[in-house]
């Protein structure tokens, strides 16, 4: 069982723009043209911020359009938010507020031995791994710049803090990152970490 950050980024290290849009994201590739048909079969929990639900709650026609439904997870979700947020109807949500490190002892029992993924954002991932319970991250690197927008992982990493698993062309848009976040340098016990 891992606790992996999974995600894409701009060449430039952005998830979304200013204003939470992934309009960049769609026209580099298709979905199951990279790893994540079997990164998702692996995962038994899910996280997410504030941001990457409300994108998801703004988008939800979008994503049936090409999903099949406004909710394409099976796995239960947790929902990190200091706001009341609606509930997608059918999803197995449970909203969230504070500490990451409680929350994930209640994922791992309900992820039954299986991964837990942190979908975003960056600053979520952030916490997990100020936790020292963040164990990967995967980035898949688009080949566009943003300029500005919501960062991939807001804190510093350094010396040696991870390590590279794998890095692998994905079409002609992706390169997918693989990094394995080094016991010794995880987190600082849930402070600042910046």
């Amino acid at each position: 069982m891992k606790t992996r950050y999974f995600t894409a980024s701009s060449l430039d290290g952005f998830i979304a723009t200013q204003d939470d849009s992934l309009d960049w994201l769609f026209p580099l590739g298709d979905l199951d043209d990279t790893s994540y048909p079997g990164f998702i079969a692996q995962v038994g929990a899910l996280a997410m911020g504030s941001s990457t639900y409300e994108w998801m709650l703004r988008n939800a026609g979008a994503v049936a359009a090409q999903t099949g439904s406004a909710w394409p997870y099976a796995q239960p979700a947790w929902v990190f938010s200091s706001r009341e947020l609606p509930a997608i109807p059918g999803a197995d949500l449970r909203f969230v507020r504070g500490d990451v490190r409680p929350v994930h002892a209640r994922m791992r029992e309900a992820a039954a031995g299986r991964n837990i993924w942190i979908v975003g954002g960056g600053d979520l991932a952030g916490q997990f791994h100020d936790a020292g319970l963040l164990d990967e991250i995967i980035v898949q690197v688009g080949s566009v710049t943003l300029g500005a927008g919501k960062p991939l992982f807001p804190r510093r990493l350094a010396d040696a803090s991870l390590s590279l698993v794998s890095a692998r062309q994905v079409g002609a848009g992706f390169a997918e990152l693989h990094y394995r976040v080094n016991a010794g340098t995880r987190g600082n016990g849930g402070t600042d970490g910046h």
